[in-house]
């Protein structure tokens, strides 16, 4: 193994160490401020679509049944149905997708 890997995974680990470490030293108090408090709040829901978003478009076998899954998914949940429901459609819209470009319908 490539000795420069050895210190590519050692500043990694170390940068991985630093970010979980300062908050918990840094910040010894509870924020108070209403926005950084709600700021906080969001940042897991905004890692998890960063992360998830670009899975969608990119696992199906292009990016038009992607996106139409998407869509229908958003507008199912924007409707109030539940998970079930709207993993269900977007697999059908999909699957639906995937047939008219292939020319199977």
């Amino acid at each position: 193994m490539d000795r420069s890997l050895y210190g590519y995974m050692l500043v990694m680990a170390g940068v991985t160490y630093l970010i979980r470490v300062l908050p918990l030293t840094l910040i010894r108090k509870e924020i108070k401020n209403p926005f950084i408090r709600s700021f906080l709040n969001y940042v897991p829901y905004v890692t998890l679509s960063a992360m998830t978003f670009p899975a969608i478009l990119t696992a199906t076998g292009n990016v038009y049944s992607g996106l139409a899954a998407l869509l229908i998914a958003l507008f199912l949940a924007v409707r109030g149905k539940g998970l079930i429901t709207v993993a269900i459609g977007a697999c059908a819209v999909v699957f639906i997708v995937e047939l008219i470009t292939k020319g199977f319908l």
